[in-house]
C-alpha cells in the first residue's frame, strides 16, 4: 500500500492546496456571476451615500463601517448581495463569512472613503485617485481571477459565490481551523504560564526522588 501523498500549502495563495506535481486543488464553488457581483456592489454603495446624507457629521464614519461590515450582517450577505443572490463564503471553514472576514475583504475599497474624507479639496482628489488606482486594480483582479478573488479576498480567504449553490451554509465556530493555521499564537499568557510551571515540575522531580 503507497503512502499517502503529503500536501503542501500554496505560496501563491492562502486557503489553497498543492499535490507535489504542482496541481492546484482550489476552491468548491464556481466563480459567480460578474454581473450579480456589480449590482450588489452598487446596491451597498448607495446604502453607504445614504447613511453619510442622513447621519450628518457621523455620516462619513457610519459609511465607512457600513463598508466595512457589510458582508458579515446577513449570513455572508450585505444587503446588495442579499438582493442578487450571492455570498461570501469563507473558504478554510466552507461557511458565510463573518465581520472580520467582511473587514479584511472589504478593506482595501474602504481606503477610498478614507482617502475622501481628508480636508477639502485634498479629499476629493485622493478620493478620486484611490478610486481610479484601487478600484481599478480590484475590478481587474475580478474579471481575470478563475475564482474572482480580488486583493481582499487573499486576505480574508474568502469568495463570492451564487447564493444558490452555499444555501443554508452558516457561520460556524472558526477555533480548531484557526489553531491549526496558527499553532500556539492565539494561547493566553495565563496558559502559557501554567505549561510552563507544569513541565517545570516535571523535570524537577527526578532531582527530588533522590
Amino acid at each position: 500500500m503507497s503512502s499517502p501523498q503529503p500536501v503542501f500549502s500554496s505560496p501563491r495563495r492562502p486557503g489553497l492546496r498543492v499535490v507535489p506535481d504542482g496541481e492546484e486543488l482550489g476552491s468548491p464553488y464556481p466563480k459567480a456571476s460578474l454581473w450579480m457581483r456589480l449590482g450588489a456592489r452598487i446596491v451597498d454603495v448607495a446604502v453607504a451615500w445614504g447613511l453619510y446624507v442622513v447621519c450628518g457629521a457621523a455620516g462619513g464614519v457610519v459609511a465607512l463601517l457600513f463598508l466595512l461590515l457589510a458582508d458579515g450582517m446577513l449570513q455572508g450577505q450585505s444587503v446588495g448581495k442579499r438582493i442578487f443572490g450571492v455570498k461570501v463564503m469563507h473558504l478554510p471553514t466552507r461557511s458565510a463569512a463573518r465581520h472580520r472576514d467582511s473587514t479584511l475583504r472589504n478593506a482595501p475599497l474602504a481606503l477610498i472613503v478614507l482617502l475622501g474624507m481628508m480636508p477639502p479639496p485634498l479629499g476629493a482628489v485622493a478620493c478620486m485617485a484611490g478610486l481610479v488606482v484601487i478600484g481599478g486594480v480590484e475590478a481587474l483582479r475580478v474579471v481575470r481571477d478563475p475564482l474572482g478573488w480580488r486583493l481582499g479576498d487573499t486576505w480574508a480567504q474568502t469568495q463570492v459565490v451564487d447564493g444558490k449553490v452555499v444555501a443554508g451554509a452558516t457561520v460556524a465556530a472558526r477555533t480548531p481551523v484557526t489553531a491549526a493555521r496558527v499553532p500556539g499564537r492565539f494561547l493566553s499568557a495565563a496558559r502559557v504560564r501554567r505549561r510552563r510551571t507544569i513541565e517545570k515540575s516535571r523535570r524537577g522531580k527526578p532531582c527530588a526522588s533522590r
